[in-house]
């Protein structure tokens, strides 16, 4: 028989409520991470880049370089040749982002079940 702690609890159960805890904390870094990898996606995607004569933007006559999901046919001139702005290298963020959302997505099922096998009663042959 498993020798019972002050609150009642055995040390398999405070053991499985230290791994639920532990998991959670796992999940949720995971999450922050595939949150920060599509934040970077989007910037990159959608936002304006290029020449700046100062730091208010562009310029008179300057014109900045719009994100490829804006304006995907960009000036040939070299201006917007942006190496993180080029096609090849944003599906390799998205890829990172689907990864990290898939395994943040596994992390946090894992341990909402973890806690709740940990926090369910178990039942006792009556025999014993």
């Amino acid at each position: 028989m498993a020798a019972a702690g002050t609150d009642g609890a055995t040390e398999a159960e405070r053991a499985g409520a230290r791994a639920a805890g532990r998991a959670d904390k796992w999940s949720i870094a995971w999450i922050l991470l595939a949150l920060a990898l599509w934040g970077c996606f989007a910037i990159l995607l959608l936002s304006s880049y290029g020449p700046e004569s100062h730091s208010y933007g562009a310029g008179p006559g300057e014109q900045r370089c719009k994100g490829p999901l804006i304006d995907p046919f960009q000036r040939v001139d070299g201006i917007c040749d942006s190496e993180l702005r080029q096609w090849p290298a944003l599906l390799g963020i998205l890829a990172l982002s689907t990864i990290t959302t898939a395994v943040a997505a596994a992390t946090t099922v894992y341990a909402k079940l973890l806690s709740r096998l940990t926090t369910t009663p178990v039942t006792r042959n009556a025999e014993s």
